[in-house]
């Protein structure tokens, strides 16, 4: 249960400037920090922070455990004695609004390479037992993630299924064999996690040193692609060449009239019950060494996921199956306690039962203002029907700006809504709303950096029924203006989240 009244900035950090074409965790990420200080803003709100496969989106992670190395700063690298300055002599002109994957990755990984044999020939003793350490506090995920990324490099990126079916299918003689032939570059990988980790352990310190949590993201299902599913093949339904025989998804909603396939493989539930849940106490375990809060992404599979034949290529045929309900999360508190730190995205198709699971461990929900505006009175997403215990977005990661959507959603009825309801014009629709979303009794309310600024879609920063071109979205510094930064102050200060 949330019990702070306060606000916070919804920002991936890919979308941080820096000069290496990617947002990372260099001295950016510590200037946002300064600048949600200064904002009187009390929360960070993430995406996940893996290493991005297919699509480079964040939720779909070749690991649930594992950071993004395309994160890490280089010249942190450079001030850390892990990479001899020249290596940054011929940095490539990178573009300063939007991410070039493609780009980045090979810049990235030819750098982080280059620090790995730096740190292995003329490494600090000291830093090199702290290596040695975090290697075995993390062995549990660590061995497996850097095996499966080291043989993913000799595969050409291709999906574990694809591999040869010895090691694919994790045969011991095969698993033998490659670890003796890929040490270096599974030594390597594990590099890049212990670095990863470094870095964004002190960005954290140093937004919790000025009063602001973070808050992580944990989407509900994995990748198929991934190390969780490759080393673990027994908790997800797959068939015996280890493709998915079911995958998860949404029927047809908001954002598309054919449902929403993500492809995921769908959880056995019922192996995961014989341990107590461990796999995922351990995921909500290792989030929490890295963000202070969670948002757990779907909740309402929980209770009810939507599952649909592997062979079909759209959502819209399917059905709902029971999922753990509250089971899974009687044995976090087993683990844990306290649950406070859950945040629930109950969006979607939400039914009563969803609710109720959700009601009974007092998990704040969330409340979207661009969905507020498409009905009558009612809408739970009014803020007159709030109650204090949820999170108010005036968008979410999935959403259009409050620009855009204003500009170019052409829904003229929920717009004339909206302006009735707040009584304005419509000539600020970003600051309408999140003056909405910070005068409600939601006691956290969230505002994209987008709102904040007042972009039009050309900043939208994913539409989820569109398979590449998201997760590019980048803000340069003089973007965050003075004057935009005093509003906000004062308009927290106004509403009482200061």
């Amino acid at each position: 249960m949330l019990k702070r009244r306060a606000s916070g900035i919804l920002l991936h950090p890919v979308s941080l400037p820096g000069r290496f074409g990617i947002g990372d965790l260099g001295e950016a990420a510590f200037h946002f920090i300064d600048f949600l200080k200064a904002c009187a803003q009390h929360y960070w709100q993430i995406m996940p922070l893996g290493p991005t496969g297919y699509g480079d989106s964040p939720y779909a992670s070749f690991s649930a455990f594992a950071g993004n190395p395309l994160l890490i700063n280089p010249d942190r690298l450079v001030q850390d004695n892990l990479l001899p300055p020249q290596a940054l002599e011929e940095v490539p002109n990178f573009p300063s609004h939007k991410v070039d994957y493609g780009w980045v990755i090979d810049y990235k990984f030819k750098v982080l390479n280059q620090s790995y044999e730096y740190f292995t020939a003329n490494g600090n003793a000291d830093l090199k037992d702290e290596f040695i350490q975090f290697c075995q506090m993390h062995q549990s995920w660590l061995d497996d993630f850097a095996f499966f990324m080291a043989l993913k490099d000799v595969f050409q990126g291709n999906a574990w299924v694809s591999w040869d079916r010895e090691i694919a299918t994790r045969q011991p003689a095969a698993v033998t064999r490659w670890k003796r032939r890929l040490e270096t570059p599974v030594h390597a990988h594990k590099y890049f996690q212990f670095i990863f980790f470094l870095q964004w352990q002190s960005v954290k310190k140093y937004a919790n040193d000025h009063d602001i949590q973070i808050i992580g993201d944990v989407p509900i299902f994995v990748a198929h692609d991934s190390a969780d599913v490759w080393a673990h093949p027994e908790l997800f339904y797959l068939d015996k060449n280890g493709n998915p025989r079911v995958v998860a998804g949404v029927p047809p909603d908001y954002f598309s009239t054919t449902g929403q396939l993500w492809g995921n493989p769908l959880y056995r539930w019922d192996a995961l019950a014989q341990s107590n849940y461990q796999w995922w106490i351990d995921r909500v375990k290792a989030t929490l060494q890295t963000v202070d809060m969670i948002r757990i992404d779907h909740f309402r599979g929980f209770e009810a996921y939507w599952e649909v034949s592997a062979s079909e290529t759209t959502a819209s045929n399917g059905r709902w199956v029971k999922g753990p309900e509250a089971a899974l999360f009687r044995a976090m508190q087993e683990q844990f306690g306290d649950l406070s730190f859950i945040i629930a995205e109950n969006l979607g198709f939400i039914t009563p039962e969803v609710e109720d699971l959700r009601e009974q461990f007092e998990f704040p929900g969330m409340k979207v203002l661009q969905f507020a505006f498409n009905s009558d009175a009612n809408n739970p997403d009014l803020p007159h029907n709030f109650t204090a215990n949820n999170v108010v977005y005036t968008g979410t990661h999935d959403n259009d700006t409050t620009v855009g959507w204003y500009l170019n959603s052409g829904n003229p009825e929920e717009h004339d809504y909206y302006r009735r309801y707040t009584d304005r014009s419509g000539d600020d629709v970003a600051w309408d709303f999140i003056r909405l979303a910070l005068s409600s009794v939601a006691n956290l309310a969230i505002i994209p950096l987008q709102d904040f600024l007042g972009l039009n879609s050309e900043a939208r920063m994913n539409f989820p029924s569109k398979a590449s071109g998201n997760w590019g979205w980048r803000f340069t510094p003089e973007m965050l203006r003075p004057d935009l930064i005093q509003r906000l102050n004062d308009m927290v200060h106004l509403f009482g989240r200061a």
